[in-house]
């Protein structure tokens, strides 16, 4: 019952194009117990079916770039490639760190640009009055 939650809370996050990943491997990894390297192989396989749905719904939406999603496709294919050869080749302990560090460096940048957020509106409503 844990791992269809999981999966529904991911694919929804997933499907909103916010990193449902990155909580799919936090939850398998401190809620399941499942190693790092395991999680985040789990993680790729995950992604393959939710990406697909979610490309389909948002061409259709015509929410896409062609020609830009092609060109960054392409090079992340290459970063997939040098990142999984990277990835197998570290310590469990050193990539759940590095992870831990990713996790971190995207919540200070999200707070950040909401307190940008927050101070620009609050400028545009003093400027109103």
């Amino acid at each position: 019952m844990v791992e269809i939650l999981i999966g529904i809370a991911s694919g929804i996050i997933s499907g909103t194009g916010m990193g449902g990943g990155t909580l799919l491997i936090f939850l398998l990894v401190y809620v399941l117990g499942i190693e790092q390297h395991i999680a985040q192989a789990g993680n790729l396989i995950f992604f393959i079916p939710t990406s697909i749905i979610a490309i389909i719904i948002n061409l259709k939406n015509k929410n896409i770039a062609i020609k830009t999603a092609i060109f960054i496709s392409v090079f992340g294919i290459l970063g997939a490639i040098i990142g999984a050869n990277i990835s197998i080749k570290i310590d469990v302990q050193i990539l759940r760190k590095c992870f831990g560090i990713f996790l971190a460096v995207i919540a200070i940048h999200e707070i950040y640009t909401i307190i940008k957020w927050y101070k620009k509106q609050k400028a545009r409503d003093n400027n109103k009055k």
